[in-house]
C-alpha cells in the first residue's frame, strides 16, 4: 500500500503530469464535440492544421504565446514569493498606458533605436508602479493580495475607459483610440504578420526570470520567502522589501503586453487589449510550475488554442467561439483546480512498473 504512494520521478511530476492533464481536457472536449455532432478527430486536424499549418498560423500561434509568457512569468515571479497576484490583466492595462504615453509624447522626436527601448521601459515602469500599490497594501496594512490586486484590476479598466473616451482619443474619431504612433515607434515584424520582435523580449525575459530565481541571492531569498516566512525572516530577510520586489517585477513583467500589442500589433493606445492574457496566464503559470521554461511550453500551447480554436470557429460553424472558449477553459480546469487529479493513477503506475 506505501509502494503505491511513493512520489513520481522528478521528470514525470514536471513533464508526464501536464500532458495527461491536456489530454483528460482534450478528452472531455472530444465528448463534447461528437455531442454538438462534429466528428472530434476532424475538429482536432482543424484545430492543429489552423494552429501551426502554415507559416502565418505559426506566426499568430507564436504571437498570442508571447502574451502568454509574460502573463505567466508575472504569476510565477510572485507565486515563488508566496504571493498569487490576479492583477496581471490591470498591470498589463496599465503597462500598456505607460509605453502609449511615452510613445506619443516622444516618437516625433526620438529615431527608432531609441524610442523603442524608451516603450519597454515605460511600460515596465507603469506595470510595476501599478503592482507595487497592492504589493504595499499587503506589507504594510495587512490587505490581502489576492482581493486587492483583482479590485485594481477593475480600476484599471475604468481608468483606460475614461482617459481613452475624454483624454488621448484621436481628434475626429469615432472609436476611443490615440492618433496612431509615428514608425519610429513600431517593433520590427518577424514574418510579415503580428508577430513582432516581443517575441525575442519575452523569451530573454524566461532566462532572466530563471537567472534571477535560482542563480541570485535576491531569488533565494524570494523563494525562502515563499516556502518557510519564518525561516526568511530568521536568515534576516525583509519580507516587507521582498514583497515590493516581488510585486514589482511581476507587475512589469505583465506590462510587457503592453509592448508587443500596442508597439507591435495596434500602433496606436486601444481598449481592451489585454484580451484576458492576464487571467489567462495564471493557468500557463500553473501548467508550467511556475518555472520559466515549463511557462514558455504550456504559452506555445495556449497560443495554439487561441489561433487554432480562431481557425475551428470559422471552418465548422456548429462550433462557435464560445465552444472555443469552452475548450481554453477545460485545459485552464485540468490545469489548475485538477492538476493533481492524474497523480495517485501515475504513481500506481509507476510503481507496478518498478514491481
Amino acid at each position: 500500500m506505501t509502494s503505491s504512494r511513493r512520489p513520481l520521478p522528478a521528470w514525470a511530476d514536471i513533464v508526464l503530469l501536464p500532458v495527461v492533464n491536456v489530454a483528460l481536457a482534450f478528452l472531455i472536449v472530444g465528448i463534447i464535440v461528437r455531442i454538438i455532432g462534429v466528428d472530434p478527430f476532424h475538429a482536432l486536424e482543424l484545430l492543429v492544421a489552423g494552429a501551426i499549418g502554415s507559416p502565418e498560423s505559426i506566426g499568430y500561434t507564436l504571437y498570442y504565446a508571447t502574451n502568454f509568457i509574460f502573463t505567466g512569468l508575472a504569476v510565477a515571479v510572485a507565486f515563488h514569493g508566496g504571493l498569487f497576484n490576479i492583477g496581471g490583466e490591470g498591470q498589463a492595462y496599465l503597462g500598456g498606458l505607460g509605453c502609449g504615453l511615452a510613445i506619443l509624447a516622444l516618437d516625433r522626436y526620438l529615431p527608432i533605436w531609441l524610442m523603442i527601448p524608451v516603450g519597454i521601459i515605460a511600460a515596465a515602469l507603469f506595470g510595476a508602479a501599478w503592482a507595487a500599490v497592492p504589493a504595499w497594501l499587503q506589507a504594510w496594512r495587512g490587505s490581502h493580495i489576492v482581493i486587492t490586486t483583482i479590485m485594481f484590476n477593475f480600476v484599471a479598466a475604468a481608468l483606460m475607459v475614461y482617459l481613452m473616451v475624454n483624454v488621448l482619443i484621436a481628434p475626429g474619431s469615432m472609436t476611443p483610440q490615440s492618433r496612431g504612433f509615428e514608425p519610429s515607434a513600431f517593433l520590427p515584424q518577424m514574418g510579415g504578420n503580428a508577430l513582432n520582435l516581443s517575441l525575442l523580449l519575452a523569451l530573454a525575459c524566461c532566462v532572466a526570470v530563471w537567472v534571477f530565481l535560482w542563480h541570485t541571492p535576491w531569488g533565494y531569498a524570494l523563494r525562502t520567502m515563499g516556502h518557510n516566512p519564518e525561516a526568511a525572516v530568521y536568515a534576516g530577510t525583509n519580507l516587507r522589501h521582498m514583497t515590493m520586489l516581488a510585486m514589482c517585477i511581476s507587475g512589469g513583467l505583465a506590462g510587457f503586453v503592453g509592448v508587443n500589442e500596442l508597439m507591435g500589433v495596434h500602433h496606436r493606445i486601444v481598449l481592451d487589449f489585454p484580451a484576458g492574457y492576464g487571467f489567462a496566464g495564471i493557468a500557463v503559470a500553473l501548467m508550467g510550475r511556475n518555472h520559466p521554461f515549463g511557462i514558455a511550453l504550456a504559452a506555445l500551447l495556449f497560443g495554439a488554442l487561441q489561433q487554432g480554436g480562431a481557425e475551428l470557429a470559422f471552418d465548422i460553424p456548429q462550433i462557435t467561439r464560445e465552444t472555443v472558449v469552452l475548450i481554453q477553459g477545460l485545459v485552464i480546469l485540468f490545469s489548475g483546480a485538477l492538476v493533481q487529479l492524474p497523480r495517485p493513477w501515475l504513481q500506481a503506475l509507476f510503481s507496478f512498473r518498478r514491481a
